[in-house]
């Protein structure tokens, strides 16, 4: 396998390593997961729960015990889809917004130890290089993604 796809998974699990030690540490009253989730609301704010525990990688019932919790502190709140009486979308309330400030604290710090090294243009092609690949991959169709595994196995 080429060496990109390593560097990438294994940043990847560092990466995520690294915040689950640092949100554990940090005091916040959330588990790394839980704050993981409070950022993915943050970012999709009003998707279904359904489309959250998709983009976070989680089984539905993972994120409904998270939801449980952020909707406890008054994080978040859930609201009858309009246009599916069966789905629930998630909202942030404005309580959250101190909360994913301290969350985003702490992940910037991780960032920024990642990047440490980096001049702002590095940074900057580095940022814009993996949102293509993001793109690219998010857009590719499942039967396409397994060709290409397929052939570079050969």
């Amino acid at each position: 396998m080429d060496r990109l796809g390593f560097l990438i998974v294994d940043s990847a699990r560092l990466l995520r390593a690294a915040f689950e030690r640092r949100i554990a540490q940090a005091g916040l009253g959330l588990t790394p997961g839980e704050a993981r989730a409070l950022l993915t609301i943050a970012a999709v704010d009003g998707s279904r729960q359904l489309d959250i525990a998709a983009r976070m990688g989680v089984e539905p019932m993972t994120l409904c015990a998270y939801l449980d919790k952020l909707e406890g502190l008054g994080l978040v709140e859930r609201q009858q889809c309009a246009a599916d009486r069966r789905a629930k979308r998630v909202n942030l309330t404005g309580a959250s917004d101190e909360m994913i400030g301290s969350i985003r604290k702490e992940l910037n710090a991780i960032l920024a130890q990642a990047t440490d090294g980096l001049n702002e243009e590095n940074n900057r092609i580095l940022r814009e290089a993996l949102a293509v690949f993001n793109a690219n991959l998010q857009t590719a169709a499942p039967s396409a993604m397994l060709q290409t595994a397929s052939d570079e196995s050969r």
